[in-house]
């Protein structure tokens, strides 16, 4: 069976040595030998107890019971047995303390037994058990209190089961836990704190499930976390918001999903992470800073996609490794930056040209940039495309399986292995109709559809994802998705709507993510959104939205995301965002706020991420977050005109603020922060410091902090140049200078560290247990 390593220590577990024959036997046939044999009383006792239908092991503690229609465990089984394999019997339930007569079990195998319910307690008494495997079985749910008493346990096997939901805290007793396997089963949400106390866990497997959304706090608590398997789900949209919690991670699986885009805005920010697969997806266009907050990237994975090009990826500076094989690649002078960028960052890819004409077939780390024609460089390209060589769409699956052909649009291409069908730039007046009834991805991008009328996608009720980009639509009729039952993404940006009818969204009530940006909407849809009480995420991004008016969200209870960045916003009125009180990140960023909207702030409780950044903000008053200062983790406010904030601007927000951008600014001082302890990150870079002794507080502050800030002088023209943490030439003629310094002490590190003589302490506790290396000191801006 598969195990923990058989050379696992159990040392204080053990259970206490005795003289033990060496063989194997069945109970039937050495019985008369045991009889003759010089066994201490313990081991005569255990030999006699094998049960009939099991064979026993006494020289390694093993009894197997494999394939006997048992229904339920055996009373007999040695109580000295550390290993114990049930596989392939029929015992449908795991009642309560099923185990407790076998305290010494550091193996237990469970597979292919029919298990539909583990009752609440079901192993306790096994705290020495390393290995539990319940893989191949039935379950649908696990209770909440399945797995208690295995505080010992290193892995757990569920893969194979019938698990539709996680409820928070079912691992809650796992706490030694390193491999968790989930794979193969019915899972379809993760809900926040789905894996709490999982403290040690290095392995999480949940490849081949239908997991289309994952809360952003899903993977929260997973500190030790180093390899997550997402593949072979239903990802429709890289899920950044929760995977970056899982900081550790170097290793993200994320194949055979049908992400169709990913780019910055999906907010991955793993930056341990060594090695990303993408591979066998849906994906057809890439941003170029998708993965800029990896910046220790070694290896991309992208085969098997439909990108047709690929821009140079700016932030993974060590990425050495793309693999590129299985997309049509067109190499024409859109590429020449790729292969520019290849070659300078020293990436090594495959893959090949899937054309034009000349170059089909080379493979793309054989061209140099001159190979690729431009316009003005010859006529071939353009008598190439005159011709109908292959076009440029990514090219689907052919329409036929087994013979029979799929139905299919005429100007369609229908996959029926990955359900994608897709009619991208066919130059369509109309939605087309007869896809097949399976068909979960339906792009339509790229057409001229002024209009989507009523119930435009028949038959469709398995869609998940509905792509209508860059269509010209201007108007969606009323009941336009009647029918899309579980229609989960809605793509409708780069359109010409300027509103929503109340009833143009009715008939997708799971609709969870939609998309409106670059649009021309001079106001938020509030009352087709009241159809939608599901959405989790909304973008409307770049329209020309001017204001939020109380009752604008008051349909959209579930919202977690909402974006309305580059719009023309001057107010935010008290109880526009009100309704939404779940909500987790507002972008107000590239706006006309003049202030900051204290009063629309009050009643968001889960408020993580607030971006104001690039508003004409010019000052801050004090208590400007005080309604967020619980929850806020990151704040925004770059670029906005800042010439002067208060000192009591940030209170509220001492215990959770971790980031804090103030980037880009017009700020020639800035009070001290020191009750900021929670602080990771502070950007000052760009502002036109005045050093003087007015700074002075503000220096000695971020002398104390481990922290890069980015804060230079700009005047006095002495000064210039120098960072104002390090500056202490400047300061030292200032009053106080002297006695500030002398009564220094060690507790005003600040910067979320605690005091030195705490950390050497506990530095020399993790010596001891052998987990410190060299601690950084100090670091440079």
């Amino acid at each position: 069976m598969d195990s923990v390593e058989d050379s696992t220590p159990v040392d204080s577990h053990s259970p206490p040595a005795s003289p033990r024959p060496q063989s194997s036997t069945h109970v039937p046939l050495l019985l008369p030998l045991l009889l003759l044999l010089p066994l201490g009383p313990a081991w005569q006792i255990a030999a006699q107890r094998c049960p009939q239908t099991c064979i026993c092991d006494n020289s390694r503690l093993h009894v197997a019971c494999r394939h006997q229609n048992l229904t339920e465990v055996p009373n007999t089984i040695p109580e000295l047995t550390q290993r114990l394999d049930l596989q392939g019997n029929m015992l449908k339930v795991i009642p309560p303390a099923a185990f407790q007569a076998l305290p010494y079990l550091t193996h237990l195998d469970l597979r292919h037994c029919q298990v539909e319910l583990v009752a609440e307690g079901a192993f306790r008494g096994l705290g020495r058990l390393l290995l539990l495997n319940l893989g191949s079985n039935r379950l649908s749910s696990l209770p909440q209190e399945a797995l208690d008493g295995l505080g010992s346990l290193r892995r757990l096997e569920l893969e194979r089961n019938m698990l539709e939901e996680l409820r928070p805290g079912t691992f809650g007793a796992l706490g030694a836990l390193a491999t968790l396997n989930l794979a193969h089963n019915a899972l379809v949400y993760l809900p926040a704190m789905a894996f709490q106390g999982l403290l040690r866990a290095r392995w999480l497997q949940l490849s081949h499930n239908a997991l289309s959304v994952l809360a952003p706090e899903a993977l929260v608590g997973l500190p030790a976390l180093r390899r997550l398997s997402l593949n072979h789900n239903e990802l429709q949209a890289l899920p950044g918001a929760a995977l970056s919690q899982a900081h550790g991670l170097a290793r993200l699986e994320l194949g055979h999903n049908p992400l169709t885009y990913t780019g910055e805005e999906d907010g991955l920010a793993l930056p341990g992470l060594r090695e990303l697969t993408l591979d066998h997806g849906a994906l057809q266009a890439l941003g170029p800073r998708a993965f800029a907050h990896c910046p220790r990237l070694h290896t991309l994975d992208l085969r098997g996609n439909q990108l047709d090009t690929l821009p140079a990826l700016q932030g993974p500076g060590q990425l050495r490794r793309l693999r590129l094989q299985g997309n049509p690649l067109w190499c024409g002078c859109q590429a020449r930056p790729l292969l520019e960028w290849l070659a300078r960052a020293r990436v090594r890819s495959d893959g090949a040209c899937r054309g034009p004409r000349r170059l089909r077939g080379e493979a793309l780390d054989a061209l140099r940039p001159s190979d690729l024609r431009c316009p003005g460089d010859a006529a071939e390209e353009e008598e190439e495309e005159l011709a109908g060589t292959a076009p440029r769409a990514p090219p689907l699956v052919p329409r036929e399986e087994d013979g029979a052909a799929t139905p299919c649009p005429r100007a369609c291409v229908c996959a029926a292995e990955s359900r994608h069908s897709g009619c991208e730039g066919r130059g369509l007046q109309a939605v087309p109709r007869g896809f097949p009834n399976g068909t979960q991805l339906l792009d339509l991008r790229r057409n001229h559809f002024p209009s989507v009328p009523r119930a435009a996608f028949p038959g469709l009720g398995h869609l998940v994802s509905l792509h209508l980009q860059h269509c010209g639509i201007t108007e969606l009729e009323a009941g336009a998705l009647a029918g899309l039952g579980r229609l989960l993404y809605l793509y409708l940006s780069d359109n010409q709507l300027s509103g929503l009818s109340a009833a143009a969204l009715e008939g997708a009530p799971h609709l969870g993510y939609l998309y409106l940006e670059r649009n021309r909407f001079l106001q938020v849809p509030g009352a087709a959104l009241r159809a939608l009480p599901s959405l989790f995420s909304l973008h409307l991004q770049d329209n020309a939205v001017d204001h939020l008016a109380p009752g604008d969200l008051a349909g959209v209870r579930a919202l977690r995301w909402l974006y309305l960045s580059g719009n023309r916003i001057t107010q935010v009125s008290p109880g526009a965002l009100g309704t939404a009180r779940e909500l987790e990140k507002l972008y107000l960023d590239r706006n006309q706020l003049r202030e900051v909207p204290t009063r629309a702030l009050e009643g968001l409780p889960a408020l993580l991420e607030l971006q104001l950044s690039g508003n004409p903000l010019r000052a801050l008053q004090d208590g400007n977050f005080r309604p967020v200062g619980r929850s806020l983790q990151h704040l925004f406010l770059n670029s906005s005109d800042l010439e002067q904030i208060s000192p009591g601007a940030f209170s509220g927000l001492e215990l959770g603020l971790q980031s804090l951008h103030l980037q880009k600014n017009q700020l020639r001082a800035l009070p001290a922060l020191p009750n900021l302890r929670q602080l990771e990150l502070i950007d000052l870079s760009g502002n036109p410091f005045h050093c003087d002794c007015q700074l002075l507080p503000l220096h000695r502050w971020l002398a104390g902090l481990n922290l890069r800030v980015g804060a230079t002088c700009a005047t006095p023209p002495s000064a210039r140049g120098q960072r104002v943490k390090a500056a202490a030439a400047v300061f030292r003629t200032c009053p106080g200078w002297a006695a500030r310094k002398a009564r220094r002490t060690p507790t005003f590190r600040l910067g979320g560290r605690r005091t030195p003589i705490k950390r050497r302490q506990q530095e020399a506790d993790k010596v001891g247990l052998g987990l410190v290396g060299q601690v950084p000191g100090p670091q440079g801006h």
